[in-house]
């Protein structure tokens, strides 16, 4: 049984979801799943608080367990984000090229577009290549929020 709770936050309401063992889920506000216990546990709370200190602009990285549930594309274009320093961005043909492959520009933006577990694995740092930002499962104000929040502490 997998165990979820919701946190209120400066960017809304979040739902992570845990599977006893790591993290499988974000959310932006409802969660969407069957078979899901309201309850925080430890893993969540531990969750929550470090997103909270990332929402502050006190935490740069998340010392999370993750177990995002995708294609083996999909957790290797995941993983490359992971990689995508703190307060920057890259385009999605940066992505292709750093996964070895530079014509999956859009699988890229499809595996960005499916990432279960946004914030921890920050598609949020993918742009487009003329530097806009596309896309956004909690949608482009919030992209731009966490973006903010990156380089206004980048630094710091």
């Amino acid at each position: 049984m997998n165990n979820g709770f919701y946190y209120e936050t400066k960017i809304g309401k979040i739902g992570i979801v845990e599977n006893g063992k790591a993290i499988t889920h974000i959310t932006f506000g409802k969660m969407n799943f069957q078979d899901i216990c309201i309850n925080e546990t430890s893993l969540l709370k531990n969750a929550g608080n470090q997103l909270q200190e990332y929402l502050e602009g006190k935490r740069k990285k998340f010392d999370l367990p993750l177990e995002p549930q995708g294609t083996e594309f999909q957790k290797k274009v995941w993983d490359a984000l992971q990689d995508i320093p703190y307060g920057k961005t890259f385009s999605y043909k940066d992505v292709a090229q750093n996964i070895g492959n530079i014509k999956a520009c859009r699988a890229v933006g499809m595996a960005n577009n499916k990432n279960p577990i946004p914030i921890c694995i920050p598609c949020h740092r993918v742009i487009g290549s003329n530097g806009k930002l596309v896309g956004y499962a909690g949608g482009l104000h919030i992209k731009e929020k966490l973006l903010e929040i990156e380089k206004q502490n980048a630094d710091s």
